[in-house]
């Protein structure tokens, strides 16, 4: 069974600074696509940055250049850094895993694993 907990949300200015953590258990952090989505109220969930098993990333085109994933392999940790953050990027931010694929879709059609979430404020 795979846990996926996330941390490090709060509420910070426009142009500020968060890094978001997602503790994972079991190791799947290098094996598996891993990822962050987002999601606002009303609205559906959506993909933000992913990380395929070999490293390879994508972005969402709203945060390209201002956010980072990246992953600790040793510790099964996964980040988001976000930089240069808007009001816009105000959500709740999911950990989420797709262990049956190394290659993600950056979908949430093929997650089977998520975590609670984390909220990120931002104001303007």
């Amino acid at each position: 069974q795979v846990h996926l907990a996330e941390s490090g949300g709060g509420s910070v200015q426009a142009g500020g600074s968060l890094r978001l953590s997602c503790t994972v258990s079991g190791h799947i952090v290098s094996k598996a696509c891993m990822g962050w989505f987002r999601q606002v109220t009303g609205k559906e969930r959506e993909g933000v940055a992913t990380m395929d098993s070999d490293g390879t990333t994508k972005y969402a085109d709203s945060v390209k250049g201002r956010f980072t994933i990246s992953r600790d392999r040793a510790e099964n940790i996964l980040y988001l850094q976000m930089n240069n953050l808007k009001p816009e990027d105000t959500a709740t931010y999911y950990c989420a895993a797709d262990t049956a694929r190394g290659r993600c879709w950056f979908s949430t059609y093929y997650i089977n694993y998520w975590g609670k979430g984390t909220l990120v404020t931002i104001s303007s």
